[in-house]
């Protein structure tokens, strides 16, 4: 009996560890969220492309409709990108950081608020679904779109955010299963929305900053309603948040112009720190056990990068002149980047600028390895860096991609370039072997030509 047991318990063992590494290699060819499962912008798996072109490396484009920010998402042989195409003229965009973006009023023709749905394997549209069509009930800045939000995915639903539209919550079959409206609310001169929803287990999660009635929201991803909505004290930012599960408890982190605040699941303040810039866009994300969150508008002289550790409770803020604390492992007011979020890997931090410039330091102790190289072609970078093979990759709004070599000395390996009528403002996912660019016109899928 007792050998028995023995082999029976060997035999789980067995079918348990080869369980979790498929689920692992499973988990590796999606992309489910804004800058991936985990949020960190970092892809483990191998046979990556790490040059291409307009035309190299290419396996397909497709063509999108409409414009948009919001980067696509993966589950199995399933892309959504959301957009929202104009009926009447769409003003041209132009590149860089610039005053004069902002619109007072909202255009008055006719938009068409989409889901798109496409084959990741070539390109072809599965089902295509639009879910609002009026004329826009709130401006944008020139450089944003009715359609920033990213979408995100369980693999069985697939859930996007319209900012002053709604929530939408689609099957894999393009059936809409529930919505939510959303109230129009000002914001910030009129930019516009960009924060996306966060999936965590039964639940969806949405932080709506805005000048009139800012919130965080959970909702029941099943069936949309609203388990409960709390008030901040928030005007408007653009940052997605962060579901933070560690040891100790599961926790809900917002960055804020006002404060970074964490919440638990039922929505009470865990704990605040002070000391962030004016705008706040990037995303906070969990390397290693620190929690990492920026700030950096480029006109304040506050430009905050933080890295937390776990178990804070109460205003953590820093005094004056003071970089660390028991649950601030180290802070930097100078270094933070304006719209990308930050990047950890292998014990580095790393920083891309808007203006095209790049640095990085120890992650674990806020130390410069090095400051502001000048990657090559292009001075505007408004999509968020990502990382596989040992390599950065910096993609600016010019559709120039600058790979930087991991490693404690800037060290730029090559660039790619894609078609000269492309702009690129969303951040890339990544799915298995794929890289997914999406650009003002189209999505490219690149794949190495070997595989």
């Amino acid at each position: 009996m007792t050998n028995m047991w023995n082999s029976f318990a060997a035999w789980f063992a067995i079918l348990t560890i080869s369980f979790c590494l498929s689920s692992v290699s499973a988990d590796e060819k999606n992309w489910p969220q804004f800058r991936g499962a985990d949020s960190t912008g970092v892809s483990t798996s191998p046979g990556l492309p790490d040059q291409w072109s307009a035309t190299e490396n290419v396996e397909w484009k497709a063509e999108l409709p409409g414009r948009g920010w919001g980067s696509p998402v993966v589950w199995g042989d399933h892309v959504f990108i959301s957009t929202v195409v104009n009926s009447g003229e769409t003003e041209p965009l132009k590149k860089g950081l610039y005053f004069g973006g902002d619109r007072p009023t909202p255009p008055e023709s006719i938009h068409e608020w989409k889901m798109v749905c496409l084959e990741l394997t070539t390109g072809n549209v599965r089902w295509e679904k639009t879910v609002h069509k009026a004329a826009p009930s709130a401006p944008i800045h020139l450089k944003n779109s009715y359609a920033s939000e990213t979408p995100t995915t369980d693999g069985k639903r697939v859930y996007v955010c319209f900012g002053n539209v709604g929530i939408f919550c689609f099957d894999f079959d393009g059936q809409q299963i529930w919505k939510k409206d959303i109230a129009p609310r000002a914001t910030r001169l009129g930019w516009g929305t960009a924060s996306s929803p966060i999936l965590h287990e039964d639940r969806l999660y949405y932080q709506y900053d805005n000048e009139e009635q800012s919130s965080l929201l959970a909702m029941n991803k099943l069936t949309g309603e609203i388990l409960w909505q709390i008030e901040r004290e928030e005007k408007s930012n653009w940052s997605t948040p962060f579901v933070w599960a560690h040891e100790g408890r599961t926790e809900i982190v917002t960055a804020g112009t006002g404060a970074v605040r964490s919440y638990d699941l039922n929505g009470q303040l865990l704990w605040s720190l002070k000391g962030m810039s004016s705008i706040t866009i990037a995303m906070p994300y969990v390397v290693d056990g620190l929690l990492y969150v920026s700030s950096g508008y480029i006109l304040d002289p506050v430009k905050a990068m933080y890295a937390i550790r776990p178990g804070a409770a109460g205003d953590i803020s820093l005094p004056q002149d003071e970089t660390s604390s028991s649950f601030i492992q180290w802070s930097n007011m100078f270094i933070a980047p304006y719209n990308p979020s930050t990047l950890v890997v292998n014990g580095r931090l790393y920083v891309l600028y808007d203006r095209g410039l790049f640095s990085c330091f120890d992650a674990k102790t806020g130390e410069q390895h090095y400051d502001r190289s000048r990657l090559e072609r292009g001075v505007a970078v408004t999509c968020s860096p990502w990382s596989y093979d040992g390599k950065i990759f910096c993609l600016n709004e010019d559709g120039v991609c600058c790979v930087v070599q991991e490693g404690d000395d800037f060290k730029l390996l090559r660039t790619s370039e894609l078609a000269a009528d492309d702009i690129c403002l969303a951040t890339p996912a990544i799915a298995g072997d794929r890289l997914l660019i999406r650009t003002d016109k189209r999505l490219y899928c690149i794949r190495a030509a070997a595989r």
